[in-house]
């Protein structure tokens, strides 16, 4: 249930220390299109309401996606959403700092999905927020340089979705962005559902599995279930 979600989301904000200010960060994983985003900023925005305004900050991993310009160069762009098209380097120094530099805002990239493109500063985290919510495919990856994700986060949670649920939900987003139904499909068997398969092979370094029935939004009850 969600209200447990947000219940161990709080359990997880600190207080502060004698002399400074203490922050965590809760990791979201799991297949492309398992609702983890959406998952991510529910909890903040719950956290929000019943701690206070700014308690919790949102960092999603798809703002370190390379721009189209450098998956062009690399000729990379035909499998974007692979974990070598990330600047996971940079994913992880602001990690690293997000837990370091607590007494000034940081602002965070996050990814367009109308542009296809990442966008600088979309999200500021302030000098008050404790809880960092923070969301990827790669969070739990064994592979260098993701590896060094997990150590960084106080728990990892892995978002479940069926697969049918999932696909359907790729579809639609390519859709969205403009492609048409044959195209769509097309991107899914060859990219998405090759990523998602190697996601789903990392579930179980997770702290816990949230099994998503439906997208959430807020004020919405009951959609997710966790063990």
């Amino acid at each position: 249930m969600l209200a447990s979600l947000v219940a161990d989301a709080l359990a997880l904000v600190p207080q502060d220390p004698p002399g400074g200010r203490a922050r965590v960060i809760l990791g979201l994983t799991g297949a492309p299109a398992a609702g983890k985003s959406t998952l991510a900023r529910y909890l903040v925005h719950a956290v929000d309401e019943r701690a206070g305004k700014g308690t919790a900050g949102y960092l999603p991993m798809d703002g370190f996606h390379l721009s189209n310009a450098q998956l062009d160069r690399l000729g990379r762009r035909n499998r974007k959403g692979a974990p070598d098209t990330f600047d996971a380097h940079g994913y992880l120094a602001m990690a690293r700092r997000l837990l370091a530099e607590t007494d000034t805002p940081v602002y965070v990239p996050d990814y367009d999905r109308r542009l296809h493109e990442p966008i600088a500063a979309q999200h500021v985290i302030e000098p008050g927020t404790r809880l960092i919510v923070t969301e990827g495919n790669y969070l739990a990856s064994d592979e260098p340089p993701w590896d060094g994700a997990r150590g960084l986060f106080a728990q990892l949670w892995y978002v479940e979705t069926e697969d049918r649920v999932r696909e359907r939900r790729l579809r639609r987003r390519q859709m969205a962005g403009g492609a048409n139904a044959d195209d769509a499909r097309d991107w899914v068997e060859r990219s998405d559902r090759p990523n998602g398969e190697l996601v789903k092979g990392m579930r179980e370094r997770c702290t816990r599995v949230v099994r998503v029935s439906g997208v959430p939004r807020l004020g919405s009850r009951d959609r997710f279930s966790a063990r």
